[in-house]
């Protein structure tokens, strides 16, 4: 039988490998966009020196192609090296918002190719919380990869954090085909694993159609 250290170290594996291979396609997409119009701009340079006409609109709409393109990788490059950096220090103080945030952008691609729109919108004030960035990271994903299978494709996936009883809870909801999914196989021994480590609970409320995370030593504030 595996420790818990072996089960979160293989947890962590798993996760810091699918979201590092799905960044790098994020950034492969990007540059065979910018490739494409980088040539298309190409071969309007070499028709302009032949003194053929060239449409000033062609060249802006390729342009902006690329510009467009540089600003999404910037973001993936953004989020890739806040990732990288959760794993620096074991325990820290991190803000529960940025943190989700985060753990959304990293699962849009995902969530686009199961078909599940990610709807969530930070708090205005900070939520400061003592944890380890990166367990907190991996457990926020599993719990997003079970709700968006329990959400079905072609819905809306909504993800709510709000103060209980003076903890922080993230709810996700509504997840419609909750009933199928949550079975013995969920939470499985990495989430269970995950949520000793974080000393967090999580809870299948089948009747609300949600899965919500109940996070404590949150602090809401500068």
């Amino acid at each position: 039988m595996k420790g818990n250290w072996e089960v979160l170290g293989e947890a962590g594996l798993q996760f810091f490998g699918k979201m590092s291979a799905s960044i790098s396609h994020e950034i492969k997409n990007a540059l065979a966009i910018v490739n494409e119009s980088a040539g298309l701009l190409e071969d309007l340079s070499l028709r302009a020196e032949k003194g053929i006409p060239v449409d000033p609109e062609r060249v802006k709409k390729q342009t902006g192609s690329i510009l467009k393109q540089v600003r999404r990788m910037d973001g993936i490059l953004q989020n890739m090296n806040r990732f990288a950096h959760s794993i620096d220090e074991p325990l820290k103080t991190v803000d529960l918002a940025q943190t989700v945030t985060l753990v959304t952008n990293l699962s849009s691609r995902f969530a686009a190719m199961r078909g599940v729109v990610l709807a969530y919108q930070a708090p205005p004030a900070p939520i400061m919380v003592r944890t380890s960035p990166f367990f907190l990271e991996n457990l926020l994903w599993l719990c997003l990869d079970f709700a968006m299978d329990a959400a079905g494709a072609g819905k809306t996936l909504n993800l709510l954090l709000e103060k209980a009883e003076g903890d922080m809870r993230i709810r996700f909801t509504p997840l419609e085909r909750i009933s199928e999914k949550s079975d013995r196989e969920f939470p499985g021994e990495h989430i269970k694993a995950l949520l000793a480590a974080l000393q967090a609970k999580l809870n299948i409320d089948e009747g609300r159609r949600e899965l919500s995370l109940l996070l404590g030593g949150a602090t809401i504030g500068d």
